[in-house]
C-alpha cells in the first residue's frame, strides 16, 4: 500500500512497546516522582534518562534484540532499571526467583539460553555456582550494588553512561521480551513468554478493573521477579505516572512504617501477608488512614480474613486479582462491592479476557458445576520457550487452559474450587482443599492454614491440614479435629493435621503445599469416619 519508508514511519509512529511506557510517563509527567527504594529516588525525566544510559552500555556490550540476559536480584532501584533497559533495547529480560539454589538458578540460565547475569552483590556466590553448572557461555556479567567484583562489572556504570539518548530498536507487538520460570507443581520451571502485546493489554485491564490512579502512591513490597509485583502493579502504576515506593521484602513491620512515611494510597499483598500485618502489634498504632486500595492474589483470601480486613480497615476498598503468569498475570477481578456480597469468590472476567469453565470433552460446564477455567485474551501468553508441547497443550481447543478447577454462579462470578491437579481424592470422592481451609480458618485460634493431599493405604489419598496458631493462643490436634468433624463430612476431615509455627512460601508469600505433601508424606493418618 505504502512505500517501504512510508511504512517504516508510520510504524515507528505507532509502536507500542514495553520500553516505551517509560518514555511516555516522562513525557507527560517529567518532574513527578517516579521511584522511591530506600535512599535512591528517581523522577520520571531522571528515571528514563538512567534506563537510556544503562541501555546505551549495556548495546556497547554487545546486548542486542532478542538476546537473553537474566535478572538476579532482590527488590532495588537497579533492578527497574535494568528490566526497562532491556525493553528498550528488544532484549529478553529473565528474571530469576532469588530463593533459588545454584542448580535451579543453573537451569534457568541453560533453558534460556541466557548470554548476560545482572546479579545482585549478595548473590555473586550462588551466580557464579550457577554459571559454573550451566552450559552456556555467561559473556555480559553485571553486579548491583558493589563498586568492583573481580570478573563482574558495576551496574552504576552503566548507568553513569554518558549517551543518555532514546535507543532506537524496531521492536513489534509480539516480539518476546521477557521469560517469567513458573515455579508450577512440576520438576521444572516453563519458561513463559511475555510479549509488549499481551503486558500492554494487561497494564490496561489492572489499571480500568483495579480503579488505579496517576495520583497513587503505590507501595511494592513482593518480590519484583513475580509476575504480580512486576506486571499488574509496579509497570501499569509506572504508565500512569503515578509514585512507586519499592521495599526491600513484605517485612510486616517495615511494611507498616512505609504505608505511614510515604502515605501509601495503594498496597498489593498476598493472604498470607496481609493476615501478618493484621496480628502485627503495630497494626492498630501506625497511620494507616492515606490506604484507599487494597488488592490480594496468589491465592483466595480466607472469607475470615475479608471480614477482619474490612472492619479494622474501613476506608479501604479490596480487590482479589485472579490470575497466573501464563495471564499476563490478570484474568478475573473480584470488586470491593461484591468482597461479603460474594464471599470466596475470584470474580468475573477483566475487560480484556473472555473465560469459560469447561468438562473434561470440552463442553461447558452448568453454573454450579465444576470445570476447568479457560480463557481467550490478549493477555496470554505467547506460548513456552523451546517447548511447542507444552505449549499445545496449554491451548488445546484454541482456548488458554488455566489448570484451575472452578464453578461460576448465574451472574457470572467464579469461585476456584482447586488446582486441577491438587485435588484431593479420598475414597472416590473429590474435596477442594480450600473448602476445608474455609472451615479451620473460622476456628479462633487459627492464623493460617494449608489444606493438602497425602497418601492413605485404604483410600489412596487423605486430607491433611498444617496449622499454624494466632500469637498467644493454644489449639490441640484433637480440638482441631473435632472443630473439622462438626462443620465437614467425614471424608473432608482431615486424618492428619499438624501444627506449626509457620508455613513454608515462596518469595511471594504463596503457600507451597508441594514441600508440604513431601513432608508430611509418611505421616500416620488417623481414623475419621468417610461419611
Amino acid at each position: 500500500m505504502f512505500s517501504a519508508a512510508v511504512s517504516e514511519s508510520v510504524a515507528t509512529a505507532r509502536r507500542n512497546a514495553l520500553g516505551d511506557v517509560l518514555r511516555r510517563s516522562a513525557a507527560r509527567e517529567p518532574n513527578k516522582l517516579a521511584l522511591v527504594h530506600r535512599d535512591t529516588s528517581y523522577t520520571y525525566a531522571e528515571l528514563n534518562e538512567r534506563v537510556n544510559a544503562c541501555a546505551n552500555a549495556l548495546a556497547e556490550r554487545g546486548v542486542t534484540k532478542g538476546q537473553r540476559v537474566a535478572l538476579l536480584s532482590h527488590n532495588n532501584a537497579g533492578f527497574v532499571v535494568v528490566t526497562f533497559a532491556l525493553a528498550k533495547l528488544g532484549a529478553i529480560c529473565v528474571p530469576v526467583n532469588f530463593m533459588l539454589n545454584a542448580d535451579e538458578v543453573a537451569y534457568i540460565l541453560e533453558h534460556s539460553g541466557a548470554r548476560g547475569l545482572v546479579v545482585e552483590d549478595a548473590l555473586v556466590r550462588t551466580a557464579e555456582r550457577a554459571m559454573g553448572k550451566a552450559s552456556t557461555d555467561i559473556g555480559l556479567r553485571v553486579v548491583i550494588g558493589a563498586a568492583a567484583l573481580e570478573g563482574w562489572e558495576a551496574s552504576d556504570t552503566l548507568l553513569a553512561h554518558e549517551d543518555t539518548s532514546e535507543p532506537v530498536v524496531d521492536i513489534a507487538d509480539d516480539d518476546p521480551l521477557q521469560l517469567m520460570y513458573t515455579s508450577g507443581t512440576e520438576s521444572r520451571p516453563k519458561g513463559t513468554i511475555m510479549t509488549s502485546r499481551s503486558l500492554l493489554a494487561q497494564y490496561v485491564s489492572c489499571i480500568v478493573e483495579g480503579r488505579f490512579s496517576r495520583d497513587d502512591v503505590a507501595l511494592h513490597a513482593l518480590p519484583l521477579f513475580h509476575v504480580a509485583a512486576q506486571h499488574c502493579m509496579l509497570t501499569p502504576y509506572a504508565s500512569l505516572g503515578a509514585t512507586n515506593v519499592v521495599l526491600d521484602g513484605p517485612e510486616p513491620g517495615a511494611l507498616l512504617e512505609a504505608i505511614e512515611r510515604h502515605g501509601a494510597t495503594s498496597l498489593f499483598c498476598p493472604p498470607t501477608v496481609w493476615i501478618s500485618l493484621l496480628r502485627h502489634p503495630d497494626f492498630d498504632t501506625r497511620d494507616l488512614s492515606s490506604l484507599k486500595r487494597g488488592y490480594y492474589g496468589a491465592s483466595i483470601m480466607p472469607v475470615e480474613i475479608v471480614k477482619e480486613l474490612s472492619k479494622r480497615l474501613p476506608n479501604i476498598d479490596l480487590f482479589n486479582f485472579y490470575g497466573q503468569t501464563e495471564m499476563s498475570a490478570l484474568a478475573l477481578v473480584l470488586g470491593p462491592e461484591d468482597q461479603l456480597r460474594k464471599p470466596g469468590s475470584a470474580g468475573r472476567a477483566a475487560i480484556y479476557v473472555e473465560t469459560r469453565l469447561i468438562d473434561d470433552a470440552g463442553d461447558d460446564v452448568a453454573p454450579g458445576e465444576v470445570g476447568e477455567i479457560v480463557h481467550r485474551s490478549p493477555h496470554a501468553t505467547w506460548g513456552y520457550w523451546n517447548d511447542e508441547e507444552k505449549t499445545a497443550a496449554a491451548f488445546e481447543g484454541d482456548w488458554f487452559h488455566s489448570g484451575d478447577l472452578g464453578t461460576r454462579d448465574d451472574e457470572g462470578y467464579i469461585t476456584i474450587v482447586d488446582r486441577k491437579k491438587d485435588m484431593i481424592k479420598t475414597g472416590g470422592e473429590n474435596v477442594a482443599s480450600r473448602e476445608v481451609e474455609e472451615a479451620i480458618y473460622t476456628h479462633p485460634a487459627v492464623a493460617e492454614v494449608a489444606v493438602f493431599g497425602v497418601p492413605h493405604p485404604t483410600w489412596i489419598e487423605t486430607v491433611a491440614a498444617a496449622v499454624t496458631p494466632k500469637e498467644g493462643h493454644d489449639v490441640t490436634v484433637e480440638e482441631l479435629r473435632a472443630y473439622c468433624r462438626e462443620r465437614l463430612a467425614g471424608f473432608k476431615t482431615p486424618t492428619v493435621i499438624v501444627i506449626v509455627d509457620a508455613l513454608p512460601k515462596n518469595a511471594s508469600g504463596k503457600i507451597l503445599k508441594r514441600d508440604l505433601r513431601q513432608e508430611h508424606a509418611q505421616a500416620q493418618p488417623l481414623d475419621v469416619p468417610q461419611g
